[in-house]
């Protein structure tokens, strides 16, 4: 079953001093024997400065090195601090140069699918301006091309801004158009018409995450019954940042996320054969 754990599941963790990166492959591999990484950049960044700054490529290149050590696939990198928008036109280009430094990162450490944000407010949520938009999807597009180019798939997930409007998400990923452009779908999380939102941005979904609310809801097997039904052949993410017990917290969601794929499947294979 294609199963992940994201890494800012164990921020709390990572606070207390008690994990660093090479610990979270460990805890991954050999807690919960899984051979796949959801990596968040919070691990190896410096976040001294306004932007958080991505460690060295030595750095870099020694996580590409123990994934390789531990047959591990990176099967989404998650980046903050490279978002797309910021009303000041200096943090847009610091933003860009270092959205292409995470890159350049995620190209060597071979991870198939990269998340970088729309921007905007995480409390203040409105549509998009036409300037905007414009930037977005064409910045967007220039990643996609790239992407294209080594392999993996790339977009924001409904995290912040727009990006938590599910008719902004459907406007910016048919205005793309391309095929190395797909979106990180945190289920349910949404500000406008939840009920339908996952639905809306399914056709472009190439990951997922759940977090505790995600699991517990009463529709959670109808979502990913949903995005099968859809096509969707990705990997089941859990992000759930525990305030604390957060081992036995994931233990808890891996269990519980793999009966709720296995449930969903099941549903689906009858359905199909009646």
């Amino acid at each position: 079953m294609n199963i992940s754990i994201g890494g800012y599941s164990f921020f709390n963790t990572f606070k207390e001093g008690k994990m660093d990166v090479f610990g979270y492959l460990e805890t991954v591999k050999y807690r919960y024997r899984l051979d796949t990484v959801d990596l968040w950049n919070g691990f190896f960044v410096d976040r001294s400065g306004p932007i958080p700054k991505l460690a060295d490529e030595d750095y870099i290149r020694k996580i590409k090195e123990a994934l390789d050590e531990k047959e591990m696939t990176v099967v989404n990198f998650a980046i903050d601090g490279a978002h797309l928008w910021d009303p000041d036109p200096d943090m847009r280009a610091r933003l860009y140069d270092n959205a292409l430094e995470h890159l350049r990162a995620a190209e060597t450490l071979g991870a198939r699918t990269v998340r970088i944000d729309t921007g905007g407010s995480y409390e203040h949520v409105e549509t998009l301006t036409d300037e905007q938009f414009e930037h977005i999807v064409a910045r967007y597009r220039e990643y996609a091309r790239r992407a294209a180019d080594f392999g993996y798939k790339i977009g924001p997930e409904n995290h912040m801004g727009a990006s938590l409007i599910p008719a902004e998400m459907k406007r910016i990923a048919e205005a793309v158009d391309h095929p190395s452009f797909g979106i990180l779908l945190h289920i349910g999380r949404w500000r406008e018409d939840p009920e339908h939102g996952d639905a809306i941005v399914a056709p472009w979904t190439v990951h997922t995450h759940f977090d505790a609310k995600t699991l517990t809801s009463p529709d959670a097997i109808d979502k990913v019954r949903m995005l099968l039904q859809q096509g969707y052949t990705g990997y089941w993410g859990i992000e759930q940042n525990s305030p604390d017990n957060q081992y036995a917290e994931i233990e808890w969601m891996v269990a519980g996320v793999k009966k709720v794929v296995h449930d969903a499947a099941r549903q689906q294979t009858e359905e199909g054969s009646e």
